[in-house]
């Protein structure tokens, strides 16, 4: 089946034929024969099939009628709602549809949270008729009245378990109860939660219900590779992959912003140009590391899944699995980074013991044996290098962008005096005069015995740390 047999009009067909596209996926030929009907649509579909393109276009087939030059606002109210979890899904949506809409002139504009809203204010008083956003901030938008939802004809959900993983279904209901009752709904979801169908039950009219064929039968252009390691060891077998396999451009994907915070900064130690992007990130620091990333400049981009969604990094050769995750569908989703458009990728996950079970999941899932392979030098269970720093956590202390090491003081192994970490944050200058004697000439100072015949033991006596003296002084001990 070819796009020019589904009903798309002339301006349609040429900006999608200049994409290089000329046959739909399996989801657009099922999807968009029911949307240009007018049929509630609840469709299964994962990232990576070609939903948005299933659910825009018809849309845009629908809007035609509606397309006008006039500057006047009232002529461009908004139609076409679409809600998306995230802001980067959100924004690839958006440059969709500005990519659709080459040839029609409809107006479109995205609004999510993270940004000033003035900007996103000032485009929706010029006049929309498609809107994509994120539903807290629309929620903003409609609590300030910069936006009239009372023309929608259309409303889509997409990636509607997600946003209903993030919580955001009450804003959802809130959202769909201030629309028109006669509109169209769309609903994209993964699977079929119950909370979906509960959705669908309440707010849809007799939906049409469309599924593909899962897409757990990961792409055949992906090479999936297993690595086991220990758990303490994998930020060095990461970095040893980046550097030996010269990977210029890589996601490494983590379970949460904490260990994705984490893991950024340990790869900087390593002398890699890593950034970390998750939902804490400030928008405007998000679209920087995005934009960098695209560039080249950003070699390594660290990434929860939920900040991935939406991501689409033309030929991305490498992803990495730095902690497999508890869904195996998401496994799906990471690797699905790469491989794209035709392209070969390669997809590498580090395994510890103690992640046997998802791996399990994984290629249950999948329906294939993913053997774990061990990369020399890093065999589970082997004894670290003594030169293998271990990852600093956030709490460690630093000076001037050195690392204490284990030992607390920066002195190391081969100090003269070994002190415990509370004592090297006395001054000595404070200690009592008792205690100390300075020399003739200032030859040096000695720790003298103020308590001498009392019940102290010799080892309970406070000898001076060498490295707070100043830099004319030595330290000798009384034995």
């Amino acid at each position: 089946m070819l796009f020019s047999e589904l009903g798309l009009s002339p301006e349609i067909l040429r900006a999608i034929e200049e994409q290089g596209y000329t046959e739909p996926t399996p989801i657009q030929a099922k999807a968009i024969p029911l949307v240009l009907s007018g049929r509630d649509l609840l469709a299964a579909a994962q990232t990576g099939t070609g939903k948005t393109a299933a659910f825009m276009l018809p849309i845009l087939e629908r809007l035609k009628k509606f397309a006008n030059t006039s500057v006047s606002p009232a002529m461009h109210p908004v139609r076409a709602l679409v809600l998306s979890p995230t802001r980067e899904l959100a924004d690839q949506i958006g440059v969709n549809v500005k990519t659709y809409t080459k040839y029609l002139p409809l107006r479109a504009t995205t609004v999510f949270g993270g940004m000033n809203m003035d900007p996103q204010t000032a485009e929706l008083r010029r006049g929309m008729e498609i809107v994509i956003a994120t539903p807290g901030r629309l929620l903003d938008h409609i609590q300030q009245k910069t936006i009239q939802l009372n023309k929608v004809e259309v409303l889509v959900l997409d990636e509607a378990d997600r946003m209903l993983d993030m919580g955001f279904i009450q804003d959802i209901r809130k959202i769909m109860s201030m629309l028109p009752k006669e509109r169209q709904t769309l609903l994209f979801s993964a699977t079929f939660a119950t909370e979906i169908k509960r959705l669908a039950a309440d707010f849809m009219k007799d939906p049409q219900t469309v599924e593909v064929a899962r897409q757990n039968a990961t792409n055949e252009q992906v090479e999936q590779l297993v690595y086991s390691v220990d758990a303490g060891r994998k930020r060095h077998l990461l970095s040893h992959l980046i550097k030996t396999r010269d990977m210029s451009q890589v996601i490494v994907f983590c379970k949460t912003k904490i260990s994705a915070d984490q893991l950024a900064r340990d790869l900087k130690r390593d002398g890699l140009v890593a950034e970390a992007i998750h939902g804490d990130k400030a928008q405007a620091s998000r679209l920087e590391i995005l934009s960098s990333f695209k560039e080249g400049s950003l070699r390594v981009l660290v990434a929860t899944d939920v900040a991935a969604r939406g991501l689409d990094i033309t030929e991305l050769p490498f992803v990495v699995n730095y902690e497999l995750p508890n869904s195996p569908e998401d496994y799906v989703h990471r690797i699905g980074r790469t491989g794209r458009a035709g392209a070969s990728g390669i997809a590498i996950s580090l395994m510890s013991p103690a992640e046997t079970r998802q791996h399990e999941a994984i290629e249950k899932l999948t329906r294939q044996t993913l053997t774990p392979q061990v990369v020399e030098g890093f065999q589970p269970g082997a004894a670290a290098p003594r030169d293998e720093a271990a990852p600093r956590r956030e709490s460690s202390r630093s000076e001037g962008g050195r690392d204490y090491g284990r030992e607390g003081g920066r002195e190391g192994r081969s100090s003269p005096v070994r002190s415990t970490p509370r004592e090297s944050q006395r001054d000595p200058m404070s200690l009592p005069a008792s205690a100390l004697m300075v020399g003739k000439s200032g030859e040096g100072l000695k720790t003298i015995n103020p308590t001498a015949g009392s019940r102290r033991s010799r080892k309970a006596q406070r000898e001076v740390p060498a490295l707070l003296l100043p830099p004319r002084y030595k330290v000798e001990v009384n034995r």
